[in-house]
């Protein structure tokens, strides 16, 4: 775990008269903000589309926004976890499309009576970690079409893109839904002790959120009883926005495998 309080470390007032403009500028540099002030639901839907073109989906409402809370019926229903009250591991939001949405902004509405804290982790430590302690690793998780996403209209991907440009992106998923090359499996090890090791605990209390950079960011959740509730909104940014994240080294992180466009 990393940062003792990461939601003072990464604060922005929405209410501040540029707010818009310091939500663009963190996403840029760090991908990941938090959030407070959403009185309601209907304040989380004005704040979202501000930001972003809200993109509905299978489980979203006419508003575009998803409740999630433990709804008792999709506990053991693979790719339903977030209507459930179990450990959720960490993961890209809808990793099984071609394009996941470029932002993910969740909103605490009624805390849990015990549990429940967000988990995120910073995509860009991890490919800096495991780049620099084994190099093999990196080269595997990042060859195209060594894992697949979904369900039989799921995504084949890799778990680290490389793009044009230098920059990489993530994308993962660690449920049912995942399946992985033999090539790649003898290196999940190494990311599963990279994501605990940068992983983050985020305690949200009502009104609380954060926003994401779904292709930097990967968020994860703790179980937890009682009736925790939390809305969802995912789009695209209304502002440019570079793909993934620059390699904090780029010495440290060239690879020999394949750019993908």
């Amino acid at each position: 775990m990393r940062e003792a309080q990461p939601f003072a470390a990464h604060f922005v007032d929405i209410q501040s008269p540029r707010a818009e403009e310091v939500v663009q500028e963190h996403l840029r540099d760090s991908g990941m903000i938090t959030l407070s002030g959403f009185t309601s639901r209907s304040v989380l839907r004005d704040f979202a589309a501000r930001i972003m073109d809200i993109t509905p989906h299978r489980d979203s409402a006419p508003d575009g926004l998803t409740s999630l809370r433990d709804t008792r019926r999709h506990t053991h229903l693979a790719g339903y976890g977030g209507f459930g009250n179990g450990e959720l591991a960490p993961h890209t939001e809808r990793s099984g499309v071609p394009e996941p949405p470029r932002l993910m902004l969740l909103v605490c509405g009624t805390p849990a009576y015990a549990g429940g804290d967000c988990l995120l982790t910073d995509g860009r430590a991890v490919y800096t970690d495991i780049a620099a302690r084994r190099r093999e690793a990196i080269i595997a998780l990042s060859r195209p079409r060594t894992a697949f996403f979904g369900g039989g209209d799921g995504h084949p991907t890799q778990v680290f893109t490389q793009h044009p440009d230098e920059r990489v992106s993530i994308r993962l998923r660690q449920d049912g839904l995942a399946r992985f090359s033999p090539t790649v499996q003898i290196y999940l090890p190494y990311l599963r002790t990279a994501l605990t090791t940068y992983q983050i605990r985020l305690p949200l209390g009502a009104g609380q959120g954060y926003l994401i950079d779904n292709q930097r960011w990967l968020h994860a959740r703790e179980a937890f009883t009682g009736s925790r509730l939390c809305w969802r909104a995912l789009g695209e940014p209304l502002f440019p926005l570079p793909a993934g994240f620059a390699p904090a080294s780029r010495d440290a992180t060239t690879t020999a495998s394949v750019v993908v466009p």
